[in-house]
């Protein structure tokens, strides 16, 4: 396993570089109230007046003053260049889960590497916030107490089949995979639960039901993939 940097009973909030909104930092820390910069991260984190517990990447993004700003015992830069900073802050943390924003908008190849890191870590609970969704790797069950009509879209990564409660189109009896089925634009008819077989599948919901989706990582019921050894 790879040596952990930040572990941690809270949540943690994980800030990259990319697009913050004016309102996400402060969401995120409301319920993840540990701060972890992802390089470039660290900038919009001290711009926001928010001291990060730990700056993890390659250090080619944070600018020179604010590394300054940053105390040296929470710098930990990774020396590498074969994965991306929010892989690089992902797989050395570890908490009950991850609020990760800065990460979706922006350039398109940015966003595809995120998700392609999020199914890679399937152990690593991590919801993530945009300007309009909020989006997560499925868990091998998961329950939210979404409302009627809100949009549940899910898009495979991966060849997965599943089971659910609560949709307009159920998923039972489909497979999803990236050049085949996928289920963008479904609809909740009420509490949705999503089962799936196999890691791989990305859930996407209205940024409103943030709070659901947090009170669903919090819960008992929230069953995870196991880790992988690497």
């Amino acid at each position: 396993m790879k040596p952990l940097i930040v572990e941690h009973s809270e949540p943690i909030t994980l800030i990259g570089g990319g697009e913050v909104g004016e309102n996400d930092l402060e969401l995120a820390l409301a319920v993840a109230p540990v701060l972890v910069a992802a390089d470039g991260g660290a900038d919009r984190a001290v711009a926001r007046g928010h001291m990060p517990q730990a700056v993890i990447g390659d250090f080619d993004s944070v600018s020179d003053v604010v590394r300054r700003q940053v105390p040296p015992d929470r710098l930990f830069p990774v020396r590498e260049q074969d994965t991306t900073d929010f892989d690089k802050a992902l797989r050395h943390t570890r908490a009950p889960f991850l609020v990760g924003v800065g990460f979706l908008g922006g350039r398109v190849d940015h966003q595809l590497a995120v998700l392609n890191t999020l199914v890679r870590n399937a152990e690593k609970p991590c919801i993530l916030l945009g300007a309009h969704e909020v989006l997560f790797h499925a868990p091998p069950r998961i329950e939210l107490a979404l409302n009627p009509a809100d949009v549940v879209s899910l898009f495979p990564l991966a060849r997965v089949s599943g089971r659910s409660t609560g949709l307009e189109w159920p998923i039972d009896g489909l497979t999803f995979e990236p050049s085949g089925q996928i289920g963008t634009s479904n609809r909740s008819t009420g509490p949705v639960t999503i089962e799936v077989d196999l890691p791989g599948l990305l859930v996407i919901v209205p940024r409103g039901a943030f709070d659901l989706v947090t009170q669903a990582f919090r819960s008992a019921q929230r069953a995870q993939w196991p880790a992988h050894a690497e």
